[in-house]
């Protein structure tokens, strides 16, 4: 039995899972327009490998900041049937359903929140997700973030911590997924790496070091 570690934004969707979410926040009026563009500005930083990650979750967890769990859970509900589902790549949900049948473990890792990341992998019928920490006080989101960051280096240690916290489980080999330079940690510490859709820079890499490099479509 293996574990298959699969990224969110543009691997398993072929879009950014919290800037849809923001959108989708804006056009029910729950988030002030101005949100997007900040979010934009921080996501071109993200690209050039210089975002500071504790920065982009303030800002994208502030329209929650004092709201109760139990309300965003139903938004969050309505917001993966309405805008996640549907940009799901069919070949990530084949590759998903593949490991499984072989007795894998399907994990989602992203660095995005646990908000979103965690009942996105539930509907999308994965064991199990690793996300950034939301803080929740008292039932309801403070705004802030709390842990080890699942980014970058941030996602091997944070495999690390879960494996040894999962004593039950022993996995022959590591498969792992991703569209993103920012991931090559996690792809590095994998056996088994496969890039998806990757920009020239990670697609040189795989090229060079003999890893899968998968196309998916819509």
């Amino acid at each position: 039995m293996d574990l298959a570690l699969f990224d969110l934004d543009e691997t398993i969707i072929c879009e950014d899972s919290t800037g849809l979410w923001l959108h989708w926040l804006v056009s029910q009026g729950f988030a002030p327009p101005a949100i997007l563009q900040q979010e934009q500005a921080l996501m071109d930083r993200y690209y050039q490998g210089t975002l500071s990650m504790e920065e982009y979750m303030d800002t994208t967890l502030a329209p929650l900041a004092g709201l109760a769990t139990s309300t965003v859970s139903g938004w969050i509900r309505r917001f993966i049937q309405r805008d996640i589902v549907p940009r799901v790549y069919p070949a990530a949900r084949e590759r998903m359903r593949w490991h499984q049948q072989r007795g894998d473990t399907v994990m989602v890792i992203s660095a995005s929140g646990e908000h979103l990341v965690a009942p996105i992998a539930q509907r999308l019928g994965a064991d199990c997700a690793l996300a950034i920490g939301v803080e929740v006080v008292d039932s309801r989101y403070s705004g802030k973030i709390f842990g080890p960051l699942t980014y970058k280096e941030g996602k091997v240690e944070c495999v690390n911590r879960w494996l040894s916290q999962s004593s039950a489980r022993q996995f022959e080999k590591t498969w792992a997924y991703s569209d993103s330079i920012n991931d090559l940690p996690m792809l590095e510490n994998a056996d088994r790496p496969h890039v998806v859709n990757p920009a020239d820079t990670l697609l040189s890499l795989a090229q060079q070091r003999g890893w899968e490099v998968c196309n998916w479509v819509r």
